[in-house]
């Protein structure tokens, strides 16, 4: 009993701080599939919701369906007419007060002049209609506008009210025209493809060479072999802000500015991915390469039939960080790519016009980031299982 009180407490721990953790995620994709008027609805709702539509005898289109009361009972009526002035009327006679449309009232005159009468101190108009079934003498004190409301199922039902302060009647729909409206007038599907092929290559040329350069400081023998790789290693040291001003130089001699180029190619070789892969080498028992070289096998075939199928959790480890750094870089293309260039921009860049856009709709900009955090999210769901084994064996050598 102990043990599981113990586990269901540390399960119901974990789970509160999960939920607190993922809440924030939840909200930018729940808030992507809403328009932007739910959007910025007080209090604000987790789920999308839109207002409820119906046919109406008479109407053109549908109109929307709002919960109200209708001579004393709750009942749902269809907004027809927003913009229905009307007139706050007191009877002279009695002190009643109506609220009438103004075009149903006909004010009065005598001999062409409009009569009026004094109601609190202050000279109103009169006015002539016919409420209840008694044409009455009613002094206008007040206008307004308000919506006509009436019951679908029965036209002659009308009601009027302030639009404003009805309650719409809503259901959860998720509408995917933020992420229609993103992509084909923002030009987000030509960031998407253009950080998908930065991200592929960059993945695949680091793959490539931390395997080349880790085999080789692993496992061949040539002078300065150790001093050379403490030198490559002692790269990583280097803050990459030192690093910006000589490469933008660099890009500018080659005329790779505002070319994906500059994205792609000075970043296929890293210092980190072949320490990963040569810690990980050294981890493999040399008596198996041996054996191997006895057979007659060569450098390259020992690499690709023996050191590669062992090394699947290194490699998986490699790219999925490759891939997460090279998605979401942000700082170098805001360096060598220009923002106004769309045909090059990559989803980061993407994103920062999309915020200066579309300001007044967060559904597009929430849109445009789920665009953005989804693949490498998915990645990361798909290798984490690497990591601890991949960062394990590659502390087992020096």
């Amino acid at each position: 009993m102990r043990a599981a009180i113990h586990a269901g407490s540390v399960y119901a721990v974990l789970t509160t701080f999960a939920l607190f953790m993922i809440f924030p995620f939840l909200v930018m994709v729940f808030t992507s599939f809403k328009t932007t008027a739910d959007s910025f609805r007080f209090p604000p709702r987790l789920l999308p919701r839109d207002g409820v539509r119906v046919e109406v005898p008479g109407s053109d289109e549908p109109a929307p369906l709002y919960r109200m009361q209708l001579e004393g009972e709750a009942a749902q009526l269809a907004l027809v007419d927003r913009s229905v002035r009307v007139g706050t009327f007191v009877d002279v006679t009695n002190g009643r007060t109506f609220q009438l449309p103004l075009d149903e009232a006909t004010e009065s005159t005598v001999d062409g002049e409009p009569q009026t009468t004094s109601y609190n101190g202050t000279t109103v108009p009169l006015y002539r209609a016919t409420v209840d079934g008694v044409e009455r003498s009613l002094a206008l004190v007040g206008r307004s506008g308000v919506g006509r409301f009436v019951d679908p199922t029965d036209p002659e039902r009308t009601a009027l009210a302030n639009v404003r302060q009805s309650t719409p009647v809503e259901r959860i729909v998720f509408t995917g025209r933020s992420y229609r409206e993103v992509v084909e007038l923002h030009g987000m599907d030509r960031s998407l493809s253009n950080t998908a092929l930065v991200t592929i290559l960059v993945v695949l040329g680091q793959l490539t060479t931390s395997v080349f350069g880790g085999y080789a400081f692993a496992r061949l023998r040539f002078p300065g072999r150790d001093t050379l790789f403490v030198a490559y290693l002692g790269t990583i040291m280097i803050p990459f802000a030192v690093l910006i001003t000589p490469l933008y130089q660099l890009m500018v001699a080659l005329g790779w500015v505002d070319h994906l180029a500059a994205l792609i190619i000075p970043w296929l070789f890293t210092a980190y991915g072949t320490f990963l892969m040569r810690q990980f080498f050294l981890s493999i028992p040399r008596e198996i390469e041996e054996a191997t070289i006895i057979d007659g096998a060569s450098r390259f075939q020992i690499l690709r039939h023996v050191f590669l199928p062992a090394s699947t959790p290194a490699l998986a480890s490699l790219a999925t960080f490759t891939f997460l750094y090279a998605w979401n870089s942000f700082f170098w293309p805001l360096v060598v790519i220009n923002s106004g260039n769309a045909d090059n921009r990559v989803l980061t860049l993407a994103l920062t016009v999309l915020g200066g856009r579309a300001a007044d709709s967060p559904n597009l900009i929430l849109a445009g980031a789920t665009i953005a955090v989804l693949p490498p999210m998915i990645m990361y769901i798909f290798g984490q299982r690497f990591f601890v084994e991949s960062q394990t064996q590659s502390g087992l050598k020096g």
